[in-house]
């Protein structure tokens, strides 16, 4: 995968586990744990084309405090799902080259590219148990309904 600086992947997550390693550049991931599904805004109809992501515009968390124009002008709805998801546990990280990630079957990222970049992901198997204090695959089930 290619990505040139500004570019955002919507919050998701992969059913399988996931390693990715930056070959050029860099990405800030942001990472949530399966427990924080109904937290992020996620799509849950199976049928929609953006199934698993979240519409959400996590930049805006920045402005919700604000009194401009932009914060203004936010929509009710994106608004009162920001409020909840700011609330949510995270972790972020910035992958450079020569480094590795693994993120974990059901975990939720939101990445951003940082600098032109390139990196490769593979994926293998698929985790179910999950842990209790970061849920697993029962967690997005719950959230999203079966076939996640």
């Amino acid at each position: 995968r290619f990505g040139e600086r500004g570019v955002t992947a919507a919050t998701h997550y992969d059913a399988g586990r996931n390693m990715i390693a930056m070959i050029k550049g860099a990405k800030r991931y942001v990472l949530g744990p399966p427990k924080a599904c109904s937290e992020l805004g996620i799509v849950t109809k199976h049928k929609n084309p953006v199934f698993r992501h979240s519409l959400l515009n996590f930049a805006h968390l920045n402005v919700l405090e604000d009194e401009d124009e932009d914060a203004k002008s936010m929509p009710p709805r994106e608004r009162s799902w920001l409020e909840i998801s700011r609330e949510s546990p995270a972790v972020e990280t910035v992958l450079k080259a020569g480094e590795v990630l693994y993120v974990p079957s059901h975990w939720f990222h939101y990445i951003t590219s940082l600098q032109k970049s390139a990196q490769c992901n593979t994926r293998s198997g698929r985790e179910r148990r999950g842990t209790e204090h970061f849920g697993g695959y029962r967690d997005v089930v719950e959230c999203v309904g079966e076939g996640a």
